[in-house]
């Protein structure tokens, strides 16, 4: 029998559970132990739909990405019809890397050990020397059936979606509770440039980014500038059981420039998003934020236990993005989100050295306040007991 399936809930999990009176949190190994993360891989990110980079950063035809998720090599690449197809990064001949960085293929990607090259599509093309000095082709290889191996993939929001198992649902399913909650915002977003793109680096679980993401609870603590005009008061929780959760604000206030100019709005967006905002943890490691004039993603990589880069993306309407007056503002509203996330790096940070703590028994939490990261917790226990109950059998 397999370690995972013995005694399912020896671990604290159905403690996790429960109804949110009277559950406890993730026990510490969810955070500090490798045993776990290593199970983690493959009952959260492995089986579900993981964000493993932007379709921005590959615009082109021929465009390609090498990306490592979790120890596998990925390759996202743009075929010639515009579409985003990720596969494994490794030649099927001896499983050489095909793509070392990011950059404009020459039409195939080309293994630089012994030059099997594949189409966009993934199609084995040319295998020169196979069968001996000057014989590009042998009996015993099928092109037809040596194609790179296809990762199922999906594009929403212009976030890059990964099913590493095969079997999660369709991602339109998987993502249709969200969709519809902001299906106002299903509308072209225009990557900001540069000065819209940065990147965290986090010595925390990547959960915990999460868990303080989802709640506004901490906002007068941590994030005072922030709170001085949305208040905890006026914030509310969003809890889809076994989906994403998160807080939403009754209080946005549009960032202006020195002379007054603002963010064109996103088009016909209802009365709601006029001071409205939303911010949302769509399981298991995307953070999405969405106001009148802008949106965000955050993709949160888990590159160990205890460590985590957040990526973080800036989206506007068409005009938003590329008009030379808007320059300072677009760099400005950055530099203000990028504040506002640096503040709760200490505190992601200490929860993960909270976690060292051997009695700590994964925490309490306040049924008013923390809805959203309970909702969080429930997702990742129900996910590890599917996972091992289904390894049991």
């Amino acid at each position: 029998m397999n370690v995972h399936t013995q005694g399912i809930g020896r671990d604290g999990i159905e403690d996790v559970l429960k109804s949110i009176d009277v559950a406890r949190g993730l026990p510490n190994e969810f955070y500090i132990s490798q045993e776990r993360f290593e199970e983690e891989k493959q009952s959260v990110l492995f089986s579900n739909w993981s964000a493993i980079g932007f379709a921005k950063d590959i615009p082109e035809h021929g465009d390609a990405m090498p990306i490592e998720f979790l120890g596998i090599p990925l390759v996202a690449v743009r075929d010639q019809h515009g579409s985003v197809n990720v596969f494994q990064n490794a030649c099927r001949h001896r499983g050489m890397p095909l793509v070392q960085e990011k950059g404009r293929l020459r039409g195939t990607l080309r293994c630089p050990y012994h030059s099997w090259c594949y189409g966009l599509d993934g199609r084995l093309v040319t295998t020169p020397h196979v069968g001996g000095p000057g014989q590009n082709t042998h009996p015993g290889i099928k092109r037809d059936e040596l194609g790179l191996l296809k990762v199922r993939s999906h594009i929403w929001r212009d976030i890059i979606f990964v099913n590493i198992s095969g079997d999660a649902p369709e991602f339109e399913e998987y993502a249709a509770d969200v969709i519809e909650r902001w299906k106002e915002f299903e509308q072209p977003l225009v990557h900001g440039g540069e000065s819209s793109s940065f990147k965290l680096e986090v010595k925390t679980n990547w959960k915990l980014a999460i868990e303080n993401y989802c709640e506004s609870y901490h906002l007068p603590w941590v994030h005072p500038g922030l709170n001085s005009y949305s208040r905890l008061e006026d914030h509310y929780n969003i809890e889809e059981d076994g989906k994403f959760s998160g807080q939403g604000t009754m209080v946005y206030r549009q960032i202006n420039g020195e002379a007054g100019e603002s963010f064109p709005d996103f088009e016909g967006l209802s009365q709601k998003w006029d001071e409205g905002a939303e911010y949302l943890a769509f399981y298991p490691n995307v953070l999405l934020g969405v106001h009148r004039d802008h949106a965000f993603a955050i993709i949160l990589e888990p590159k160990a236990v205890d460590e985590t880069v957040e990526h973080v993306e800036i989206y506007y309407t068409d005009e938003g993005a590329h008009a030379p007056e808007l320059d300072a503002l677009r760099s400005a509203n950055a530099m203000l989100w990028k504040g506002v996330f640096i503040e709760d790096i200490f505190v992601v940070e200490g929860m993960q050295k909270g976690r060292h703590a051997p009695m700590f028994d994964g925490g309490k939490f306040s049924p008013v306040m923390d809805g959203p990261t309970h909702t969080f917790h429930r997702w990742v226990a129900g996910e590890f007991k599917k996972a091992r109950q289904a390894g049991a059998r």
